[in-house]
């Protein structure tokens, strides 16, 4: 029985690295960013230290050291987390004015929070160590890997096989781990990874049905649930969580659906669950049978997970119980929470002042996919300002995001000196001129290095050096971070998620669902005003996302309408949005026919 119905999902690549290690003894679960094994293996020395652990470094010159490095970092957090909840059990036991501290971080319902009170009340020692070792555990020390960041490595000019690609070497090192937790798969799906994992035996189920390491798929639809769901149960591996996530209205990377809405997906999970667990067990047992493994006799737990831009405590309470989640993720808000994440004093600061012009989808990432960020990021701002002086480009040192063979047989990075060098080279030598010049200099120098940027403000956090990496911070936060405007202790967020604290003081904020599907309108009319010539598949495409918007939209009156299921102010608020929206979005289809017509005519 899990201690919170919230958990803290993965946030960039440094910020959530060592939240286990800050989080996990209270019983909150969170996950660490498997992208950057150069930073584990710094923090690996930084926190062997701080907790007189032994140390040896592993060189990055030695055989498999990226896997070897994960896991030795896994099995630091794994250690210290142990430490520090043994070390809490104890004195929560015994100093009372702890025990009270912890339970009132605790929710207002759970069993755990009741029967403490209860033996508080009786002032019974006895039952409350007894109630302490039966429910208080650890939150999950859970990792992330993106699946499309598989890096092919070479070594003395030959390419090394393919389990030595980045992200199969993220997963061997968490597989040969020591933790019991889970791993978030997320960007994606990735054939040749989804096929490696068959070969650790800690992802199978042991005799009583349990696997030491369980898998968790991101996922922003139903349909892809279900074909990847498929995917592992073939090869006899479970998906123990689909979690999903807004496709635009999160922090991060923001990879936008067809149209298709949070609420609506979540409906039709909520709906098709136990359908769903049963069909994946049915091809999940005989895969089994066919390897000769234990076949559990009940479909094993599913659980079905939710996150992306929740703000309120009456968000959170709504999702948990229109769709029967599990647990729901708050991610941006606890940019501002140094007790739980890695981060610096001015990059909280920007993100407190930001307002919501400040926060805005961004074509920074190399990666190649839109990028939530703020205005005023120093990674961006200091190579903004090399652009300008014509030294535009990063130097690739750490080299997670090279991935591109446009001009080179070998992928490199298009952040990077290298490859900016030879676009600009090639924009100098073409016909272009004036505005048309500088919209195209401004598209390749805007290719941020965020490969450093996203772990200097760990570093920082903690008086670590920064001279490889540059000062520069890059920053991925959620929208959803423009109505919170201060830093806040972990008690006071955890408060506002459950409803014993306001966190947003007098802030307008408009309800997650409307804030998603305004991103979602902003995002068509920004790629229907960036392709000047849409050919017939393209209009096809603009049809399909806008009537399933309109889909959404329709769901959401009713949703609503219903008052019960919301405050009076949300949902008069809510309708009026809706209503408005509704004719920004026939003004948007009424602009497609327009543009359908020439082409139908052809």
């Amino acid at each position: 029985m899990q201690v919170h119905s919230f958990h803290i999902p993965v946030m960039g690549i440094g910020f959530t690295i060592d939240t286990p290690v800050k989080v996990a003894h209270l019983g909150i679960s969170s996950a660490i960013s498997l992208v950057d094994d150069i930073l584990a293996e710094r923090m690996r020395q930084f926190y062997s230290i701080k907790f007189n652990l032994p140390f040896q470094a592993i060189s990055h010159n030695q055989e498999d050291s990226r896997a070897k490095r994960i896991t030795a970092y896994l099995d630091t957090v794994n250690t210290i987390v142990n430490k520090k909840y043994t070390e809490f059990k104890s004195l929560i036991a015994e100093k009372q004015d702890d025990l009270r501290a912890y339970i009132a971080l605790l929710p207002t319902s759970s069993q755990l929070r009741t029967q403490l009170e209860e033996a508080i009340q009786k002032k019974c020692s006895d039952s409350i160590n007894k109630i302490i070792d039966k429910y208080l555990h650890p939150g999950s020390i859970d990792v992330n890997i993106m699946t499309k960041l598989d890096k092919e490595n070479y070594k003395n000019g030959e390419k090394l096989p393919t389990e030595f690609n980045d992200a199969h070497a993220a997963l061997r090192g968490f597989a040969n781990s020591s933790l019991s937790s889970s791993i978030v798969l997320s960007a994606g799906m990735n054939a040749r990874l989804y096929t490696y994992m068959e070969q650790f035996d800690d992802f199978y189920p042991n005799e009583n049905g349990h696997c030491k390491k369980k898998i968790i798929l991101k996922v922003s639809d139903y349909r892809s649930a279900i074909v990847q769901g498929k995917i592992f149960a073939k090869k006899g591996l479970w998906i123990s969580e689909f979690r999903v996530e807004s496709g635009l209205n999160c922090g991060g990377h923001a990879f936008a659906t067809q149209g298709y809405l949070m609420g609506p997906i979540l409906e039709e999970f909520s709906k098709n669950r136990d359908h769903l667990r049963e069909e994946l067990f049915e091809i999940y047992a005989k895969a089994l049978e066919a390897k000769q493994k234990p076949v559990p006799s009940e479909a094993p737990e599913m659980k079905l997970t939710a996150q992306g831009g929740l703000g309120t405590h009456e968000e959170h309470q709504f999702l948990m119980k229109q769709y029967n989640l599990d647990s729901i993720g708050w991610g941006s808000p606890f940019l501002l929470v140094p007790e739980a994440v890695s981060i610096d004093k001015d990059t909280i600061e920007l993100l407190a002042k930001g307002t919501e012009e400040d926060y805005f989808l961004s074509h920074v990432s190399p990666v190649g996919v839109r990028f939530n960020n703020i205005r005023g990021a120093s990674r961006d701002t200091e190579q903004q300002l090399n652009a300008a002086n014509n030294k535009p480009g990063a130097n690739c040192t750490k080299q997670f995001i090279k991935l591109n063979k446009e001009y080179t047989d070998r992928p490199i990075c298009i952040a990077s000196k290298e490859y900016q060098k030879i676009k600009i080279d090639e924009l100098n030598n073409s016909d272009k001129s004036g505005a048309d010049y500088e919209k195209t200099y401004k598209d390749i120098t805007v290719k941020s290095c965020i490969c450093n940027g996203l772990g200097v403000a760990t570093l920082r956090s903690h008086g670590m050096d920064t001279k490889k990496e540059g000062n520069g911070v890059s920053i991925c936060p959620g929208p959803n971070l423009a109505y919170f405007h201060r830093e806040a202790t972990l008690a006071e967020m955890v408060n506002h998620i459950y409803g014993r604290a306001n966190l947003l003081g007098n802030t307008d904020r408009p309800n997650l669902f409307m804030k998603e599907l305004s991103m979602y309108l902003d995002y068509i009319e920004e790629e229907m005003e960036s392709i000047e010539s849409p050919d017939a598949r393209q209009i096809k495409s603009w049809n399909e996302y806008l009537a399933n918007l309109q889909n959404g939209m329709n769901y959401y009156h009713d949703i609503f309408s219903f008052k019960e299921n919301w405050s009076e102010a949300v949902a008069e608020q809510s309708i009026s949005t809706l209503t408005e929206y509704n004719k920004r979005h026939n003004k948007i289809k009424n602009t497609l026919t327009k543009l359908s017509s020439p082409v139908e005519s052809l």
